[in-house]
C-alpha cells in the first residue's frame, strides 16, 4: 500500500503516481505486498482552485542598487528572491516586512542563512528568506529593504490581499524533517559535504574552515573500485570573502598537470566537447565557515562528466587548495588519502555534528547602529559661510554626495548614506547666521514622497541627528525645531519645505578618493535639476535660539551640519571651527579666503548656466 494519487479515472488504479511518505520513503506502508486494494480516496475537483506559490512583483530600485526578477511566494512564510541586487554599503539595511509602509515599526526578515546581521553585498542571487516566528504573508503588507539607522526604504513590493498560497509546515504543526545527507571530509577543518537529490539532479553544499582565496573540490572518483583523482570528475567552488561572491565549476581530472590544452586539472568549459553542467545555487561566509551550494545532473552532461549512481555507494576524492590570479585551481595542499565510498541515493542521513544554531539564527534585538565614527584629521577643509554672507540671506540648499572617507564621514564623526546637504554648493558647511535677520532657505532636495530616496524636506533643530518624522514621541519631546515642521490637529507632523530635487552627481570615473581637497571634487561634479519648484524656508533666529543648531532632513538622519548662531556679525559661538569675523568692511575688501571665493562663483555661474538651460529648453 501507497500514498497514491492520479489524473484520470473516477478512482484509483495501477496507473496512478506513488507519494513519498512523511520520510520521502517510497517503500510499501505496513506489511501490505501484491495487493490491489483501494483503502480509500477523496475526488480532487477539477475546478478547483488549489494553494500554490504566486508570483509578485519585482523589487523596485529605491536606493543603494536594489532590484530583483519577480519575487515568488512560495508558502505563507517562505520568498523566493530570484536575481537579488544590493550594492552592500548602507550600514543597517535588512529585509524588512510590516503593515501598511515601511517605517520604523516593520520587522527584521532573517536572510538566506538565517542571519539577523545587516545585509552585504548581493549580485544577482537567487535567495530564499523566511518570516520569523508565526508571522505570515497574511499579516504583512509588503516586502523589502529597510536601513535601520537612516529610515530609508531601498525598494519594497506591496503584497496582494488574499493571497492563495499554500501554508507553511510550521502552520500545520508538522517539524520539518530534513531531507539532507551529510558526510565529515576533514575534521580539522570541519569539512563537509551535505547532498539531496532532487529529482534528475543532485543539490550538494560544501561546507569547511577554509582561507580566504582557498578552494573546495569534491567529486567522483576516477576509478570505480577506489578513491583515485585522475580520471576524477570533481566540483570546483570558491568563496571570495570580502565581497560574498562564489564560484562552482564542472572540472576534469584527466593528468596530474596545470591544464594545458584541455589536458590536466581542467575546467570542463575548457575540454572540446565538455560544458561546465555545474550551477551555484548560493555562497556564504557565516562565522567563519565557508558554504556552498551548487546543483548538477544526475547523469554525465557530456564525456568530461560522471554520473552520480542512486542505486549503488561509488568511490569519491576531494581536494583544498589555491585558487590563482586568474581564477584557476593551483595544486592542493589537502587531499583525501582513503578510500571513501558514498552512497548518494540512500535514505536521508546526517552524520555530522549538528549545526549551532545558536549563533547564526538569533532573533534576539538588537539596536540600531548608532551611525557614528571617529572625527578624522585627514577631513576636507570645507570653507564656513561667513555671517555676513550672502547679503541677502538666501541659501540654496541641494542634496549631493558625501564625499568618500575625507567627507561627511570625517568631518562630522556620523556614518552617512551616501548623500548629504549641499548649501550654496558647499558640502555641509557651518553657517553662521546672526539673531535677528531673516534668512531664506531655497530647497530643493526633492518633493515626491512615493519615493523616499529622492524625498528631503528640510528643517532647522537643535538635534544633531536628524530624521524627525521616524521619531518617536518621546524623542520628539527631547528636540526642539525651530522651523521647517508644523504639528497637526490630529497630532501628527508635517513638513513645509519640499521642493523639486537638485542633485549634485559624481563622475564615477572620477570617485571622491582620488581628490585631496574638496573644491577640486567640487569642479568634478554636476548639477541634476529637476522640473518643478523649489521649496521655502524662511526663519529669524531670535534670542531664544541657542547658539548652535543643525539643518537636517525630516525623512532622513545624518545629512546636515551646524549653524552658527550670534548675536552680531563680529563674533562667532565659541564651539565654532571658524575664525572669529570683524563687522564687514567694504565689499571691495572683504577678507573671504580664495578657495572660498572660487568655489561661491563656480557655483553661481552653474546656477546661472542651469537656469539659462532650462529656459530655453522649456
Amino acid at each position: 500500500a501507497f500514498f497514491y494519487t492520479g489524473t484520470t479515472g473516477d478512482a484509483p488504479h495501477d496507473k496512478g503516481i506513488i507519494i513519498p511518505d512523511e520520510n520521502g520513503g517510497t517503500l510499501p506502508l505496513g506489511p501490505y505486498r501484491n495487493k490491489d486494494v483501494n483503502f480509500g480516496h477523496v475526488m480532487v475537483p477539477s475546478t478547483l482552485d488549489y494553494p500554490r506559490p504566486q508570483k509578485v512583483d519585482a523589487l523596485p530600485t529605491f536606493n543603494h542598487g536594489v532590484s530583483s526578477d519577480k519575487i515568488v511566494v512560495v508558502d505563507a512564510q517562505t520568498f523566493l528572491i530570484p536575481n537579488f541586487y544590493y550594492d552592500g554599503l548602507a550600514p543597517d539595511a535588512f529585509f524588512w516586512a510590516g503593515k501598511g509602509k515601511p517605517d520604523t515599526e516593520g520587522i527584521r526578515v532573517p536572510d538566506e542563512n538565517g542571519s539577523l546581521e545587516p545585509l552585504k553585498k548581493y549580485s544577482g542571487k537567487t535567495i530564499v528568506i523566511t518570516l520569523p516566528g508565526d508571522l505570515t504573508v497574511f499579516d504583512i503588507d509588503y516586502l523589502g529593504v529597510w536601513c535601520r539607522a537612516f529610515y530609508v526604504d531601498f525598494g519594497h513590493v506591496v503584497l496582494p490581499k488574499n493571497l492563495n498560497v499554500p501554508p507553511s509546515l510550521k502552520m500545520l504543526g508538522v517539524a520539518p524533517q530534513t531531507k539532507l545527507n551529510c558526510e565529515v571530509l576533514h575534521d580539522d577543518l570541519a569539512f563537509e559535504v551535505r547532498w539531496a537529490v532532487a529529482g534528475d539532479s543532485i543539490v550538494m553544499q560544501l561546507v569547511g574552515k577554509v582561507d580566504d582565496g582557498e578552494y573546495m573540490a569534491f567529486g567522483i572518483s576516477g576509478s570505480d573500485t577506489r578513491s583515485a583523482m585522475v580520471g576524477g570528475d570533481v566540483t570546483v567552488a570558491w568563496l571570495d570573502q570580502v565581497t560574498g561572491s562564489g564560484e562552482a565549476v564542472d572540472y576534469i581530472l584527466n593528468a596530474k598537470s596545470q591544464c594545458q590544452g584541455g589536458t590536466g586539472s581542467c575546467p570542463d568549459s575548457k575540454v572540446s566537447g565538455s560544458k561546465n553542467n555545474v550551477r551555484l545555487l548560493n555562497a556564504a561566509y557565516i562565522n567563519d565557515f565557508t558554504m556552498l551550494t551548487f546543483q548538477r545532473p544526475l547523469k554525465a552532461g557530456d564525456g568530461a562528466d560522471k554520473s552520480f549512481d542512486v542505486n549503488k555507494a561509488q568511490s569519491v576524492i576531494w581536494a583544498i587548495g589555491p585558487v590563482n590570479s586568474q581564477g584557476d585551481t593551483s595544486y592542493h595542499r589537502l587531499r583525501n588519502r582513503d578510500d571513501i565510498k558514498i552512497d548518494f541515493g540512500r535514505p536521508p542521513k546526517w552524520n555530522c555534528p549538528l549545526p549551532d544554531t545558536q549563533e547564526t539564527r538569533s532573533t534576539a534585538t538588537r539596536k540600531p547602529s548608532s551611525a557614528a565614527v571617529a572625527a578624522s584629521k585627514d577631513a576636507w577643509h570645507i570653507p564656513s559661510i561667513p555671517c555676513y554672507e550672502p547679503e541677502d540671506g538666501v541659501f540654496y540648499a541641494q542634496i549631493g554626495p558625501t564625499g568618500g572617507d575625507k567627507g561627511y564621514n570625517a568631518i562630522t564623526g556620523h556614518v552617512g548614506w551616501g548623500i548629504s546637504w549641499y548649501i550654496n554648493g558647499l558640502l555641509i558647511p557651518e553657517i553662521n547666521v546672526v539673531r535677528g535677520k531673516t534668512y531664506t532657505f531655497v530647497v530643493e532636495g526633492g518633493a515626491d514622497s512615493k519615493i523616499p530616496a529622492k524625498y528631503h524636506p528640510f528643517y532647522i533643530s537643535d538635534d544633531p541627528e536628524g530624521g524627525y518624522e521616524f521619531k518617536t514621541k518621546a524623542e520628539r519631546a527631547s528636540v526642539q525645531v525651530f522651523a521647517g515642521v508644523e504639528h497637526n490637529r490630529d497630532g501628527s507632523v508635517s513638513p513645509t519645505a519640499s521642493g523639486r530635487l537638485c542633485e549634485w552627481k559624481e563622475d564615477i570615473n572620477q570617485p571622491a578618493s582620488g581628490f585631496s581637497s574638496f573644491g577640486a571634487y567640487q569642479r568634478s561634479l554636476t548639477l541634476d535639476c529637476q522640473e518643478g519648484q523649489p521649496g521655502i524656508l524662511q526663519w529669524t533666529p531670535d534670542r531664544n535660539t541657542p547658539d548652535t543648531v543643525y539643518y537636517q532632513c525630516f525623512t532622513h538622519r545624518f545629512l546636515g551640519w551646524k549653524i552658527n548662531v550670534v548675536d552680531s556679525c563680529d563674533t562667532v559661538s565659541s564651539g565654532s571651527q571658524v575664525q572669529p569675523e570683524v563687522s564687514p568692511p567694504s565689499r571691495g575688501s572683504r577678507a573671504v579666503s580664495h578657495t572660498n571665493i572660487f568655489i561661491f562663483f563656480e557655483f553661481s555661474f552653474f546656477m546661472l548656466l542651469n537656469l539659462v538651460l532650462e529656459i530655453h529648453y522649456k
